[in-house]
Protein backbone atom coordinates (compact mmCIF):
# COMPACT_ATOMS: atom_id res chain seq x y z
CA UNK A 1 0.00 0.00 0.00
CA UNK A 2 2.86 2.38 0.78
CA UNK A 3 4.35 1.80 -2.65
CA UNK A 4 0.99 2.52 -4.30
CA UNK A 5 0.57 5.67 -2.23
CA UNK A 6 4.07 6.84 -3.11
CA UNK A 7 3.46 6.16 -6.80
CA UNK A 8 0.25 8.15 -6.70
CA UNK A 9 2.04 11.00 -4.94
CA UNK A 10 4.81 10.97 -7.53
CA UNK A 11 2.31 11.00 -10.37
CA UNK A 12 0.40 13.87 -8.79
CA UNK A 13 3.65 15.83 -8.34
CA UNK A 14 4.58 15.15 -11.95
CA UNK A 15 1.18 16.33 -13.21
CA UNK A 16 1.47 19.49 -11.11
CA UNK A 17 4.95 20.16 -12.51
CA UNK A 18 3.73 19.75 -16.08
CA UNK A 19 0.80 22.06 -15.36
CA UNK A 20 3.16 24.70 -13.94
CA UNK A 21 5.40 24.39 -16.98
CA UNK A 22 2.43 24.80 -19.28
CA UNK A 23 1.30 27.84 -17.33
CA UNK A 24 4.74 29.40 -17.61
CA UNK A 25 4.86 28.67 -21.34
CA UNK A 26 1.44 30.24 -21.76
CA UNK A 27 2.58 33.31 -19.83
CA UNK A 28 5.71 33.60 -21.97
CA UNK A 29 3.65 33.28 -25.15
CA UNK A 30 1.23 35.94 -23.91
CA UNK A 31 4.11 38.34 -23.23
CA UNK A 32 5.51 37.78 -26.72
CA UNK A 33 2.14 38.30 -28.41
CA UNK A 34 1.23 41.38 -26.35
CA UNK A 35 4.64 42.92 -26.99
CA UNK A 36 4.45 42.26 -30.73
CA UNK A 37 0.97 43.75 -30.94
CA UNK A 38 2.13 46.82 -29.03
CA UNK A 39 5.01 47.39 -31.46
CA UNK A 40 2.67 47.00 -34.43
CA UNK A 41 0.19 49.42 -32.90
CA UNK A 42 2.93 51.86 -32.00
CA UNK A 43 4.29 51.93 -35.55
CA UNK A 44 0.95 53.13 -36.88
CA UNK A 45 -0.17 55.29 -33.97
CA UNK A 46 -0.84 58.96 -34.63
CA UNK A 47 -1.49 60.52 -31.21
CA UNK A 48 -4.17 63.20 -31.03
CA UNK A 49 -3.32 66.51 -29.47
CA UNK A 50 -3.43 66.93 -25.71
CA UNK A 51 -2.49 65.05 -22.59
CA UNK A 52 -4.84 62.09 -23.10
CA UNK A 53 -3.50 61.35 -26.58
CA UNK A 54 0.09 61.63 -25.41
CA UNK A 55 -0.48 59.33 -22.44
CA UNK A 56 -2.18 56.76 -24.68
CA UNK A 57 0.81 56.75 -27.03
CA UNK A 58 3.28 56.69 -24.13
CA UNK A 59 1.52 53.74 -22.47
CA UNK A 60 1.54 51.88 -25.78
CA UNK A 61 5.27 52.56 -26.10
CA UNK A 62 5.93 51.40 -22.54
CA UNK A 63 3.94 48.24 -23.23
CA UNK A 64 6.12 47.50 -26.24
CA UNK A 65 9.37 48.38 -24.48
CA UNK A 66 8.90 47.28 -20.89
CA UNK A 67 6.46 44.37 -20.87
CA UNK A 68 9.09 41.75 -21.84
CA UNK A 69 11.23 42.72 -18.86
CA UNK A 70 8.53 41.60 -16.43
CA UNK A 71 9.27 37.99 -17.47
CA UNK A 72 11.37 37.05 -14.38
CA UNK A 73 8.38 37.83 -12.19
CA UNK A 74 5.54 36.76 -14.49
CA UNK A 75 6.96 33.30 -15.15
CA UNK A 76 7.22 32.55 -11.42
CA UNK A 77 3.94 34.10 -10.28
CA UNK A 78 1.07 31.63 -9.82
CA UNK A 79 -1.71 34.16 -9.32
CA UNK A 80 -3.70 36.01 -12.00
CA UNK A 81 -1.09 37.47 -14.33
CA UNK A 82 -3.31 39.86 -16.31
CA UNK A 83 -4.08 42.23 -13.39
CA UNK A 84 -0.42 42.04 -12.39
CA UNK A 85 0.62 43.19 -15.89
CA UNK A 86 -2.05 45.90 -15.82
CA UNK A 87 -0.72 47.25 -12.52
CA UNK A 88 2.79 47.26 -13.94
CA UNK A 89 1.72 49.16 -17.06
CA UNK A 90 -0.46 51.63 -15.14
CA UNK A 91 2.60 52.74 -13.20
CA UNK A 92 4.65 53.05 -16.39
CA UNK A 93 1.81 54.89 -18.10
CA UNK A 94 1.65 57.41 -15.27
CA UNK A 95 5.30 58.29 -15.83
CA UNK A 96 4.20 59.80 -19.15
CA UNK A 97 3.19 62.90 -17.20
CA UNK A 98 6.89 63.73 -16.81
CA UNK A 99 7.89 63.80 -20.50
CA UNK A 100 4.64 65.57 -21.33
CA UNK A 101 5.45 68.30 -18.83
CA UNK A 102 9.00 68.51 -20.22
CA UNK A 103 7.60 69.03 -23.70
CA UNK A 104 5.10 71.63 -22.54
CA UNK A 105 7.82 73.57 -20.71
CA UNK A 106 10.19 73.35 -23.66
CA UNK A 107 12.86 71.50 -21.67
CA UNK A 108 15.78 70.90 -24.03
CA UNK A 109 19.08 70.22 -22.20
CA UNK A 110 22.29 69.82 -24.16
CA UNK A 111 22.84 66.29 -25.42
CA UNK A 112 26.18 65.74 -23.60
CA UNK A 113 24.53 66.67 -20.30
CA UNK A 114 21.74 64.12 -20.83
CA UNK A 115 24.24 61.41 -21.73
CA UNK A 116 26.50 62.17 -18.76
CA UNK A 117 23.65 62.12 -16.26
CA UNK A 118 22.28 58.89 -17.71
CA UNK A 119 25.74 57.31 -17.69
CA UNK A 120 26.40 58.29 -14.09
CA UNK A 121 23.03 56.89 -13.05
CA UNK A 122 23.72 53.58 -14.81
CA UNK A 123 26.84 53.26 -12.64
CA UNK A 124 25.15 54.34 -9.40
CA UNK A 125 24.34 52.15 -6.35
CA UNK A 126 20.66 53.08 -6.71
CA UNK A 127 20.57 51.67 -10.23
CA UNK A 128 22.23 48.47 -9.01
CA UNK A 129 19.77 48.09 -6.13
CA UNK A 130 16.75 48.56 -8.40
CA UNK A 131 18.16 46.19 -11.01
CA UNK A 132 18.69 43.44 -8.46
CA UNK A 133 15.06 43.76 -7.35
CA UNK A 134 13.87 43.56 -10.95
CA UNK A 135 16.03 40.59 -11.88
CA UNK A 136 15.24 38.38 -8.88
CA UNK A 137 11.58 37.48 -9.29
CA UNK A 138 11.64 34.85 -6.54
CA UNK A 139 12.99 37.26 -3.91
CA UNK A 140 10.52 39.92 -5.00
CA UNK A 141 7.60 37.52 -4.60
CA UNK A 142 8.77 36.52 -1.12
CA UNK A 143 9.05 40.17 -0.07
CA UNK A 144 5.65 41.11 -1.50
CA UNK A 145 3.74 37.89 -0.90
CA UNK A 146 0.85 39.76 0.75
CA UNK A 147 0.24 41.98 -2.26
CA UNK A 148 -2.61 41.24 -4.63
CA UNK A 149 -1.80 40.85 -8.33
CA UNK A 150 -2.49 44.47 -9.34
CA UNK A 151 -0.53 45.88 -6.42
CA UNK A 152 2.28 43.39 -7.02
CA UNK A 153 2.61 44.58 -10.62
CA UNK A 154 2.50 48.22 -9.55
CA UNK A 155 5.19 47.69 -6.91
CA UNK A 156 7.37 45.91 -9.42
CA UNK A 157 6.79 48.78 -11.84
CA UNK A 158 8.11 51.28 -9.30
CA UNK A 159 11.37 49.36 -8.97
CA UNK A 160 11.52 49.01 -12.74
CA UNK A 161 11.25 52.78 -13.13
CA UNK A 162 14.13 53.17 -10.71
CA UNK A 163 16.10 50.73 -12.83
CA UNK A 164 15.37 52.44 -16.16
CA UNK A 165 15.06 56.15 -15.39
CA UNK A 166 18.44 57.00 -16.93
CA UNK A 167 17.66 55.22 -20.19
CA UNK A 168 14.19 56.77 -20.29
CA UNK A 169 15.80 60.20 -19.99
CA UNK A 170 17.92 59.38 -23.03
CA UNK A 171 14.81 58.24 -24.91
CA UNK A 172 12.85 61.41 -24.16
CA UNK A 173 15.49 64.13 -24.05
CA UNK A 174 18.11 62.83 -26.48
CA UNK A 175 16.26 60.55 -28.89
CA UNK A 176 12.89 62.38 -29.14
CA UNK A 177 11.11 59.07 -28.49
CA UNK A 178 12.01 57.76 -31.96
CA UNK A 179 11.00 54.16 -32.63
CA UNK A 180 14.50 53.01 -33.55
CA UNK A 181 15.91 54.37 -30.31
CA UNK A 182 12.94 52.95 -28.39
CA UNK A 183 13.70 49.49 -29.80
CA UNK A 184 17.41 49.83 -28.96
CA UNK A 185 16.69 50.91 -25.39
CA UNK A 186 14.08 48.16 -25.00
CA UNK A 187 16.72 45.62 -26.04
CA UNK A 188 19.19 47.08 -23.53
CA UNK A 189 16.61 46.90 -20.75
CA UNK A 190 15.77 43.29 -21.62
CA UNK A 191 19.44 42.32 -21.50
CA UNK A 192 19.91 44.02 -18.14
CA UNK A 193 16.79 42.65 -16.49
CA UNK A 194 16.35 39.19 -17.97
CA UNK A 195 19.56 37.77 -19.44
CA UNK A 196 22.69 36.65 -17.55
CA UNK A 197 25.30 39.28 -16.61
CA UNK A 198 22.63 41.97 -16.45
CA UNK A 199 24.53 44.07 -13.92
CA UNK A 200 27.68 43.89 -16.01
CA UNK A 201 25.76 45.06 -19.07
CA UNK A 202 24.37 47.98 -17.05
CA UNK A 203 27.89 49.09 -16.14
CA UNK A 204 28.99 48.76 -19.74
CA UNK A 205 26.01 50.86 -20.77
CA UNK A 206 27.01 53.52 -18.25
CA UNK A 207 30.55 53.63 -19.56
CA UNK A 208 29.27 53.75 -23.13
CA UNK A 209 27.01 56.69 -22.38
CA UNK A 210 29.87 58.61 -20.75
CA UNK A 211 32.11 57.93 -23.75
CA UNK A 212 29.32 59.06 -26.08
CA UNK A 213 28.92 62.26 -24.06
CA UNK A 214 32.61 63.06 -24.42
CA UNK A 215 32.51 62.30 -28.15
CA UNK A 216 29.46 64.52 -28.72
CA UNK A 217 30.94 67.35 -26.68
CA UNK A 218 34.22 67.15 -28.59
CA UNK A 219 32.60 67.01 -32.01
Amino acid sequence: MNFVSRDRTSVAAGVALVARDRTSLAAAAALVVATALAWVGLAGYEPPMGLAGFLAGWTLMMTAMMLPSIAPLALLYRGPRTPMAVGYLVVWGATGLIPYAAMEWGLDPALPIVLVLAGVYELSPLKSACLRRCRNGAAFLMEHYRSGPFRLGAEHGVWCIGCCVGLMAVLVLAASMGLVWAAAIAAAVFVQKVLPLGEVSARLMGVGLLVAAVAVAAA
